[in-house]
């Protein structure tokens, strides 16, 4: 496919999304945009970093400006399409591309989500909205609060289901699902499909239409691996001596606790490397300071846990610094996935203790292939207990609308040369 002209999208959404320097559409949007442009309900299998938000941004908004409001015009818009997201970052950045793409179009939105004050999204609410992308905690007390009407939904999305599992939110997503109108066309994406996350989507999916891009077992090829075996307590000096390499400009750094993220964070900016961490017990403005500054290049690291990164969306992401190996494996490919996005090559660099060794071996067995184990620098007190290719080498270097406007550019398409 040449471009997304081929897809049928009307003239305001393809100036849209040509405007944000994009003409190639990704696999997953060439896949689902007829499927939801004919209105049927739609399964996908699909990691972040594909142009998943795309897929269904832009039909959608397809959808809901050609059938039109079709309310009276002294009575307030009622909500026609929900998207129900895992984390506070991912609904503001679905909301920044509906706002995006659809800026010719009379079609109005708000984002919900917890940690902030409520009344501005109470007020969104009243004035009359289109679309409403909230996460299950804070949509629900608006719902009890009767400040919340979904009888006239034609489109419900949910998104990122096995995190919303992962992150107990599965018990609040029945309780909005039931609540929803019966007769509604609704799109179902998840990284990956454990029994608990397939059971709900065949509850809640008729007929659906199944597609899948960049299996979970599978990992971007233009990743460059590679692995340091090394004791817990030397990893931080580690990561120190590679964060020095000036072609390391912007990095993620994954660590499995919170306590971790902080600790990382602190160390890496007292040897002057503008750092910063982001996990769920930070304030909603210190999260959007942090995701701010690594955009714009104030600092160059952002540490996280699996939980708060989830749907975060950086681009031109260097290095994935796997500070801690994952005890999921889903979970490494979702990490190492940051980097290598739209065509671009990226470094993943695992720091392995013995105490991990196992974890690795999982990852291994579900990615297919062995982590090449790097020696580790000399001077820094650390044995090197790898001998694989690679000998010593760092990892490479890379010389209305009140959605709140943004960048909201179709997530992984490729620009042409």
């Amino acid at each position: 496919m040449s471009g997304f002209s081929e897809l049928k999208l009307i003239a305001p959404i393809l100036n849209a999304v040509h405007a944000q320097g994009y003409e190639t559409p990704t696999p997953i949007q060439q896949k689902a945009i007829p499927i939801v442009l004919s209105r049927t309900d739609l399964l996908g299998c699909a990691q972040t970093g594909t142009g998943k938000t795309a897929a269904f941004a832009l039909p959608i908004l397809q959808l809901l400006s050609e059938k039109g409001q079709g309310a009276a015009p002294n009575r307030p818009r009622a909500i026609r399409c929900l998207i129900l997201t895992p984390t506070r970052e991912l609904a503001s950045q679905i909301g920044e591309s509906f706002a995006a793409y659809g800026r010719d179009l009379p079609i109005r939105g708000t984002v919900i989500f917890g940690g902030v004050g409520q009344r501005p999204q109470e007020n969104a609410l009243r004035n009359g909205i289109d679309v409403v992308v909230a996460t299950p905690g804070r949509l629900l007390d608006l719902m009890q609060q009767r400040l919340v009407n979904l009888n006239a939904l034609e489109i419900f999305v949910l998104d990122e289901a096995d995190r919303m599992l992962d992150m107990g939110f599965i018990h609040d997503v029945r309780r909005i699902i039931a609540a929803l109108p019966k007769k509604r066309q609704t799109l179902f994406f998840s990284a990956t499909m454990p029994p608990e996350i397939s059971r709900l989507a065949e509850q809640i999916l008729t007929r659906p239409t199944r597609i899948e891009v960049a299996p979970p077992a599978t990992t971007v090829e233009l990743i460059d691996q590679a692995l340091y075996q090394v004791n817990s307590n030397q990893k931080t000096s580690l990561l120190i001596h590679l964060l020095r390499d000036a072609g390391i400009s912007r990095s993620l750094v994954f660590t499995r606790t919170k306590r971790d993220a902080n600790r990382v964070a602190e160390s890496l900016s007292d040897f002057g490397i503008a750092s910063e961490a982001i996990h769920g017990n930070k304030s909603q403005s210190a999260r959007e300071r942090a995701l701010a500054n690594i955009k714009s290049g104030r600092t160059r690291v952002l540490v996280a846990t699996d939980i708060a990164a989830r749907g975060i969306d950086i681009d031109s992401v260097t290095h994935v610094f796997n500070y801690d190996i994952p005890n999921v494996p889903e979970s490494y490919v979702h990490r190492i996935g940051r980097t290598a996005r739209a065509g671009q090559v990226g470094s993943a660099v695992a720091f392995c203790a013995p105490e991990e060794r196992g974890f690795l071996a999982d990852i291994e067995r579900v990615i297919r292939k062995r982590v090449p184990v790097l020696k580790t620098p000399l001077g820094l007190g650390i044995e090197s207990r790898g001998n694989s290719g690679g000998g010593g080498r760092r990892p490479r270097g890379n010389s209305g609308r009140r959605f709140g406007g943004g960048r909201g550019r179709p997530q992984g398409a490729s620009r042409q040369a």
